[in-house]
């Protein structure tokens, strides 16, 4: 394995979760859709988005990949601020932003992490709920941060996964779900082998059990076969963890998710991190890098840009 390798892979998490985020921008909310119809990027949707252009998915994913390419500790208090705040400052004049995001943004006293974590325990106790796929959709560029092979760098980025999606998620399916995704991306890029398993001794025990079952689920399913709940988290993953796990490409992986319906930005942005990391950036095709674009004003070439400065900060002992 080369660092040429592991590059393309690392930069793949990103610009395949903002490719998948963008291709399924334009079919967000709709109705499976079926072969032979084709899937494109053509934008559109309820938010009449550009071609290519990425949604809160992505916009969200962009302070995390900055944060990581400052070689900033993204579990400290310091880089978790900072992530509030400009959040913060970004869901003001977002045209999309997650219901439960937006609940948690626009209530707090304060720009600071203490206070968004207080702000989502807020929201859990009055809705009883709180494991929407929003943390998990932003996740893959935190693993940037974690490729330098040492060896607790699983528990370091387990630990960093959680706390970021703590600021806006208080339930556990959701910190659960976003170490599992990064541990296996980091996994899918030091060593080029999907295995979503990886992760499960770095949850509580009674936990490990159930998403044991929940990964042997989609296993053994289609995308499809989670829409009607793919707003969840643990759906969510589901769905694009079949999607990857199906996939012959990050082409094909992409498609699949989008295919599934419903949510379709959103799980084709989580199946992307984890389907770039495995297939790489190379195998992006060329005309959705072109045409990639979105909040604040950046495009695929600033994502590469970005992440390469992150890998200065981590590249692999190889």
């Amino acid at each position: 394995m080369t660092n040429l390798d592991i590059r393309d892979r690392a930069i793949g998490a990103v610009l395949g979760s903002a490719a998948g985020d963008a291709l399924g921008a334009g079919y967000e909310f709709g109705p499976p859709v079926p072969e032979p119809m084709p899937i494109r990027m053509a934008g559109g949707g309820t938010f009449e988005w550009a071609p290519g252009e990425w949604t809160d998915d992505t916009s969200m994913a962009v302070p995390i990949l900055r944060l990581v390419a400052s070689g900033v500790d993204p579990a400290s208090t310091e880089a978790l601020d900072g992530l509030v705040a400009a959040w913060a400052a970004w869901s003001v004049n977002a045209p999309d932003v997650g219901i439960q995001t937006r609940s948690v943004l626009s209530g707090l006293e304060a720009r600071t992490a203490s206070h968004a974590r207080t702000a989502a325990r807020r929201e859990h106790d009055s809705k009883g709920r709180s494991a929407g796929n929003g943390s998990l959709m932003r996740t893959a560029p935190l693993v940037l941060g974690y490729l330098t092979g040492a060896a607790d760098e699983e528990v370091r980025l387990a630990a960093a996964a959680r706390a970021i999606s703590d600021l806006t998620h208080y339930e556990a399916d959701a910190g659960d779900a976003c170490v599992l995704w990064c541990v296996a991306i980091r996994h899918a890029v030091l060593h080029g082998e999907l295995d979503l398993m990886r992760g499960l001794d770095l949850l509580d025990l009674e936990r490990r059990r159930v998403w044991v079952d929940r990964i042997v689920t989609a296993e053994h399913s289609e995308p499809v076969d989670f829409t009607n709940s793919n707003g969840w988290v643990v759906s969510a993953f589901q769905a694009a963890y079949a999607a990857v796990r199906r996939s012959s490409s990050l082409e094909d992986a992409l498609v699949r998710a989008v295919r599934s319906g419903n949510d379709t930005d959103t799980v084709a942005a989580i199946a992307g991190g984890l389907a770039g990391a495995l297939y790489g950036a190379s195998a992006l095709p060329v005309e959705w890098r072109s045409l990639l674009h979105g909040w604040p004003e950046l495009r695929e070439d600033d994502l590469v840009a970005l992440s390469e400065q992150a890998l200065e900060h981590a590249m692999p002992a190889v």
